[in-house]
C-alpha cells in the first residue's frame, strides 16, 4: 500500500513558519495584504475565496475583497486593478480567471495590467517569464507549486530522477515541469499527442499528472517505486470529488501518492498566502 501525501500535514508545517513570517513584519509595523477581485457569483470562485480568506485569516494576512458585477466593463475592471497598483498597503492580488465572456478577448491585457510585484498566482507574462528563467519576476503559480511543497515536505529528493508531467497547460503542467528541472530531474511533459502514453509515464520515477479528465491515469500507466502527485479535481458519476488518477487502482501499486480531496488542493491556498507574505517582506527588506 502507497504512502499516503497528505495535504494537510504540509499546511500545518507551511501555516507555521507564515504565522513567524507575519508576526517578523508587523513587529516592523507592516501587515500583509490580499486584494480579491472577483466578477460576478460563481460558485467555484465563493468556494476558492472562502478557503484563501479562510486561511489568510488563520495567518495573519488581511484580505479585502473587490466585488463588481458579472457585466462589469473592461475599463472598469482595468481602473479597479490600477488602484490596487496604486495602493501600497495592498501586497498582493488574486483575480479570479477565467473573467465573464464579454472579456474573454481583453483577458491577457486585463491580467497584464497587474504589476507583477503583486501578481501572486502568476496571472501576469512577467511571472510567468520569471518560472521559465529561474528570476524572481512576480511569482508562479500557486498549484504547481504546492506539488513541489509536497515534494519537500515528505524528503522526496528529484536530483536525477526521470520526472513525467501529464500535461501541458501554462496553468500546471508546463511550469511543474520547470520546476523539476530547477530540482534537477530529467522531465518529460505528455500530452494528447504523446504516442504509447503509459510506457512513457511507467519509466518515470516522480509523476505530476495534471491532465484535466477523471481517472485518466490507472495501473496501466504505474509501476512500483513511483510517487504520483495528482493534481486534478473532478466529479465522478456519483457526485464525488476524484482525480486524473484513477487512485483505487494505482495506490496498491505506487510507493507514494496524494489523495484527491485532501492532497494539493488543501496546499494551494497555503501557497497563495505564502506568496503575499512574501511579496511583503520582498517591498519591505
Amino acid at each position: 500500500m502507497a504512502k499516503h501525501l497528505l495535504g494537510k500535514e504540509v499546511t500545518a508545517a507551511m501555516n507555521e513558519k507564515l504565522q513567524a513570517r507575519v508576526a517578523a513584519l508587523k513587529e516592523k509595523g507592516v501587515s500583509p495584504k490580499l486584494a480579491i477581485v472577483r466578477c460576478g457569483e460563481n460558485p467555484s470562485d465563493l468556494s476558492y475565496e472562502k478557503g484563501a480568506t479562510s486561511r489568510a485569516e488563520l495567518i495573519g494576512v488581511e484580505v479585502v475583497k473587490f466585488v463588481l458585477p458579472e457585466d462589469v466593463t473592461k475599463e472598469a475592471l482595468l481602473a479597479q486593478i490600477d488602484a490596487i497598483n496604486a495602493d501600497d498597503s495592498i501586497h498582493g492580488c488574486l483575480m479570479f480567471r477565467p473573467l465573464p465572456k464579454h472579456l474573454k478577448a481583453d483577458q491577457d491585457e486585463i491580467c497584464n495590467r497587474l504589476a507583477a510585484a503583486k501578481d501572486v498566482d502568476c496571472m501576469t507574462d512577467l511571472s510567468n517569464a520569471g518560472v521559465f528563467t529561474g528570476k524572481k519576476l512576480g511569482f508562479a503559480p500557486c498549484t504547481p507549486q504546492a506539488c513541489m511543497e509536497i515534494l519537500d515536505h515528505y524528503g522526496i529528493d528529484c536530483t536525477g530522477k526521470k520526472a513525467v508531467v501529464v500535461g501541458r497547460s501554462l496553468v500546471v503542467g508546463k511550469p511543474a515541469a520547470m520546476m523539476l528541472l530547477k530540482k534537477n530531474a530529467t522531465v518529460t511533459i505528455c500530452h494528447t499527442r504523446t504516442k504509447d502514453m503509459p510506457s512513457v509515464v511507467k519509466e518515470a520515477d516522480i509523476v505530476i499528472v495534471a491532465a484535466g479528465r477523471a481517472g485518466v491515469v490507472d495501473d496501466t500507466y504505474l509501476r512500483a517505486g513511483q510517487t504520483v502527485i495528482d493534481v486534478g479535481i473532478n466529479v465522478n458519476e456519483e457526485g464525488k470529488l476524484c482525480g486524473d488518477v484513477a487512485y483505487a487502482k494505482a495506490e496498491p501499486i505506487v510507493e507514494a501518492i496524494t489523495p484527491v480531496p485532501g492532497g494539493v488542493g488543501s496546499v494551494t491556498t497555503s501557497v497563495l498566502v505564502g506568496h503575499v507574505v512574501e511579496a511583503a517582506m520582498r517591498k519591505n527588506s
